[in-house]
């Protein structure tokens, strides 16, 4: 079982009872956890995304500088060098027989 704390906090008596609606009462812990860990996960993560600092570096990466981000995109889905790599046509579809039109 994971490590966990006993808190009290106070909600709107209003927003309780949808929740229980939603989840019952034994699940209410539960539901109110998983929505603070994805609040929380959010949160982090515009943090992430509005700090100016980029997160990848080149110099991290010297396999993709060195062959360039398309080749190495193009070697990832396993096409090589000089091959083409345009995608197949899709499959055409057969055409459904038309219903008859319904005289009045």
């Amino acid at each position: 079982m994971q490590n966990v704390r006993r808190t009290h906090i106070t909600l709107p008596a209003d927003l309780v009872t949808r929740i229980d609606k939603l989840v019952g009462t034994r699940g209410r812990s539960t539901f109110l956890a998983q929505l603070a860990l994805d609040e929380v996960r959010r949160r982090e993560l515009i943090k992430i995304l509005e700090d100016p600092e980029p997160i990848w570096k080149d110099e991290d990466h010297p396999d993709i500088a060195a062959l360039g981000s398309a080749e190495w995109v193009r070697r990832q889905r396993g096409h090589r060098p000089g091959e083409d790599a345009e995608l197949p046509p899709p499959p055409r579809r057969r055409r459904q027989p038309r219903k008859p039109a319904r005289q009045r």
